[in-house]
């Protein structure tokens, strides 16, 4: 069992498995893919919430990773070229969505069982150097809450109201 500020931060990065598909909600295919409006990001609606999903999927296996192994080397990726090679409008939006839930559902089991010093256990990232299991899970944390602040850049130029939190 993990103390009380791993176990806060496991709990915030589980509740937020149900969040992706606020982001959508009310539009249209066509608000999904429109071109970003200025401020709001490089990337369409749709392609922002699949690279949310793809990035975590790469966090989960990347903190377990670091659970299970010693000073695993943790290899960065291109998100820009993942999102113009792999057609992220060609997959459909809600089992990404789904994906995501799973995933962080299933991954926030696995960190509630590891003991406490488990977070202090670290990978090295080729840029990033040195970086703790409890970062890493804040750092995800952290990553959908800069995108949700997209998500609601994107629906306010499309007159639509900010995201509805679970």
């Amino acid at each position: 069992m993990t103390s009380g500020t791993i176990a806060d931060t496991i709990e915030r990065y589980k509740a937020q498995a149900d969040e992706l598909p606020a982001w959508s909600a009310g539009m249209s295919a066509a608000q999904l893919t429109a071109p970003p409006s200025v401020g709001a990001g490089e990337w369409t609606m749709h392609q922002m919430i699949v690279h949310v999903v793809e990035s975590d999927l790469i966090a989960s296996h990347r903190m377990k990773r670091i659970a299970a192994e010693e000073s695993p080397l943790l290899i960065s990726y291109d998100e820009t070229a993942f999102v113009r090679a792999l057609d992220y409008h060609a997959l459909e939006l809600a089992a990404a969505c789904e994906l995501f839930r799973m995933n962080r559902l299933v991954t926030a089991e696995v960190l509630k069982r590891l003991p406490e010093e488990a977070f202090a256990r670290h990978g090295i990232h080729n840029q990033q150097g040195k970086v703790t299991l409890l970062h890493v899970v804040r750092s995800y944390i952290a990553h959908v809450d800069h995108h949700r602040s997209f998500a609601d850049k994107k629906r306010a130029a499309m007159g639509l109201p900010p995201v509805r939190r679970p």
